[in-house]
């Protein structure tokens, strides 16, 4: 089965190989630079977000992180009622265009 047939398989979720060499193949890269530049933007996106800082994905949407307030739960069965202490989530927001060209699928 080739690369394009399994792209579109149901739940087919690429592998970082696989992404290392399609923008190798598009950028005209070799594929050690675009692991080295994937490896480089991915510290750069934690320490920024570590930072508290949100980032802007151009054509695709914003990282950022947010504070989950501390809730409480209901066990389902037990129905007993505990505390979920407050946490930081990332939250991925897609721009508008991504939402439309999403909802086209």
């Amino acid at each position: 089965m080739t690369y394009t047939e399994r792209l579109f398989e149901n739940n087919y979720t690429m592998l970082t190989k696989e992404f290392i060499g399609l923008i190798a193949d598009a950028s005209n890269l070799s594929k050690k630079e675009v692991e080295h530049l994937l490896t480089t933007t991915n510290a750069l996106v934690r320490e920024h977000l570590m930072a508290g800082k949100a980032i802007q994905l151009q054509g695709l949407g914003a990282l950022e992180i947010k504070e989950r307030k501390e809730r409480v739960i209901v066990h389902p069965r037990t129905g007993e009622r505990t505390i979920a202490p407050s946490k930081n989530q990332l939250v991925f927001r897609p721009m508008a265009n991504m939402k439309d060209e999403l909802k086209k699928i």
